[in-house]
Formats: structure tokens, sequence, C-alpha cells
């Protein structure tokens, strides 16, 4: 009897695992995050399309001392209205100028933003956050970011560097309000008071927020 050929069998399998590791791994930006810096670089370019021209928020022909504490409130209160991109300019770059001469103020507010955009708002939540061979739920991540935070604003220097610049920023912003005569400004009545710089900012976080929390459903 003649023995039947035998089929030869091949050993090589794909390794599915590896196959599913190199398919789930995330990506370098997260569409949350290309969504937060799109809606960022608009709002921004958008806010400063509304600044007044620097010529017209220094021009000294329009400087005098208020006559009573009324005059200098509502003197304010227009040039508020009026200038508010131009005011809100101001004090970012007088914020700015502190935290450069402050080098490790600037690091550590660099670090703490970081922080909570790619270990918590646009981490993929199906990514556990895995330090020192520990996996951390996202719970525990939320609440080690916070404790962060609070370390680093209240018991720390960054805190009084930021609240004393933002009130020399504001102290100079009221003192240019107060002396400065509004009576060559027109406002737009078709612009609501309360749309401005920061209302524009705020609408783009919030809606970067809103792009963020959909994503780690």
């Amino acid at each position: 009897m003649s023995s039947k050929p035998t089929l030869p069998i091949s050993t090589h399998q794909s390794n599915p695992s590896s196959t599913i590791s190199s398919q789930s791994q995330p990506p370098i930006a997260t569409p949350a995050f290309r969504s937060f810096i799109s809606h960022l670089s608009s709002s921004l370019r958008h806010g400063f399309s509304r600044r007044r021209p620097w010529a017209e928020l220094m021009d000294h022909n329009y400087m005098s001392k208020p006559e009573s504490l009324t005059e200098a409130c509502s003197r304010i209160r227009i040039n508020l209205n009026y200038f508010r991109v131009n005011y809100v300019t101001l004090m970012a770059m007088v914020l700015a100028f502190s935290l450069v001469t402050h080098p490790f103020s600037f690091f550590v507010l660099i670090g703490l933003l970081a922080s909570w955009l790619f270990l918590y708002l646009y981490r993929p939540s199906d990514q556990p956050l895995v330090l020192f061979g520990r996996t951390f739920a996202n719970r525990e991540t939320l609440g080690m970011l916070v404790m962060l935070t609070v370390f680093v604003i209240f018991l720390t220097s960054v805190g009084s560097l930021l609240i004393s610049t933002l009130m020399v920023g504001f102290a100079i912003v009221c003192a240019h309000g107060a002396f400065r005569v509004p009576d060559d400004l027109f406002l737009d009545e078709q612009e609501p008071a309360g749309a401005g710089f920061l209302s524009i900012l705020g609408g783009a976080a919030s809606s970067a927020a809103a792009t963020a929390a959909v994503s780690r459903v």
C-alpha cells in the first residue's frame, strides 16, 4: 500500500493582537483638540477685528481730569464698552510681560495647561492614564488635576503673581478710562453690549469643551 502524501502545514500565523494594537493607537492630535485650536484661532481673528485704532486710544487731545467721581465712573463705563478689545489686549500684554520676566511661573502655567489638555480634556476615554505602573480612572485623574491646580494657584508664587499682574492691568485700564474724554466716541447701536472679545473667547471655549465632552463619551 502506498502512503498518502502529507499536505504541508503552514506555521505562519498572523498575530491579531499586534494588528489590533497598531490600529487602536490614538492619533497625536484628537478631533476635539483640533476643534479647540480651530475655534480659538477663529475667535482671536474675529475678536481682534473689532479693536479700535490705537491712535484713537492714545489721542492726548481727549485727555483731561474728571470733575467728579461720578464723571470718572461714567467715562470708565463708556470707554470700557468702546475700547474693550484694546483693553483686553493691553491686560494680556501686561500679563505676558510679567510671565516673561518670571520664567518659573510661565513654565509652571504652561505645564499645568498641558496637563489638563492632554491628560484629561483631550485624552481618549478608552485609554486609561498609566503613571509609574499604576492605572488611574477618569475620576482619579480629574481629582489629581484639581488638587494640582489648587496647589499651583493658591500655594505657590504663581497665584500671587497672576493676581497682582491682573490688578495692575485693571488699574491701568481704569486710569485711562477715567481720563479719556468719550465725547468723540460713537458706539455701534447694532452691536450688543455683551458682544466683545471675552464673550467671543467664551463661546469658543464652550464649543470646544462640548466637542471634548462628546469625544469622551
